[in-house]
């Protein structure tokens, strides 16, 4: 209690700057926090979809039904893109078109490379944020504390009464912005870190299923197979 009645006296004697760090302070945590559960739903949720997604791809009987079924699958749109566009890459037949000049396998590659940025891309969207906040609320909490230190010396000054008893208090109650810096940025750290190995590792499957889809869309024409690792994926989410 006596903590918070700290923290309730400084905010009401500080002035519009001490305000003004605290509700940047503010602002970032609940952009970091808002940020941190939608993203950490989205990730847990692709991860934990794309076995079975991958599997039901490889099961189809063609490439336009798998990925028809990997649409149905992959709810978070992460494999599907990738499929989708093998699929276009490979069904280009445009008399006197630039693309249907162009060999398949290249064209077929160019496309998934494309497709494998954007969805790299979307995986990563946000981490920014969570770097941000968590490299520079200590230092906007540690300008909290400066200016609170200066303008409670500058009211004691003004007092005349320079005792002991007198600088620890508003001393101590500035560094309470410093606190608010460090409790913002510790979350916003760990975040990015677990959530960055969730994106490699999605990272990692895209990259796998990306070769394997240019493998069986460029294999030749009469006995076109999935790879055999994706075959023992599937098997193995079939028995499951």
């Amino acid at each position: 209690m006596a903590g918070s009645s700290g923290i309730i006296h400084y905010l009401q004697t500080s002035d519009a700057i001490t305000h003004g760090v605290a509700y940047v302070l503010l602002a970032m945590s609940i952009a970091s926090w808002c940020f941190l559960l939608v993203k950490s739903w989205i990730l847990t949720r692709a991860k934990r979809q794309a076995p079975r997604a991958i599997a039901q791809f490889w099961q189809a009987p063609t490439l336009s039904e798998g990925v028809s079924a990997l649409r149905r699958a992959d709810r978070e749109r992460v494999f599907a893109p990738l499929a989708e566009a093998a699929l276009h890459a490979a069904e280009v037949d445009i008399p006197g078109a630039l693309l249907a000049r162009v060999e398949r396998s290249e064209r077929v590659l160019r496309a998934l490379r494309q497709a494998l940025n954007a969805s790299q891309r979307r995986l990563e969207f946000g981490q920014v944020l969570l770097a941000s906040v968590g490299s520079t609320a200590p230092f906007v909490g540690l300008l909290g504390t400066v200016w609170g230190i200066y303008h409670a010396l500058g009211s004691i000054a003004a007092s005349g009464q320079a005792q002991i008893e007198n600088v620890a208090g508003p001393v101590g109650e500035a560094l309470i912005m410093t606190a608010f810096g460090l409790v913002v940025a510790i979350p916003a750290v760990l975040a990015y870190n677990v959530l960055g190995r969730l994106v490699r590792q999605l990272s990692e499957e895209l990259d796998g299923f990306a070769h394997d889809l240019h493998a069986y869309v460029c294999a030749p024409a009469e006995h076109p197979q999935p790879p055999a690792r994706t075959q023992q994926a599937s098997a193995h989410e079939a028995h499951r």
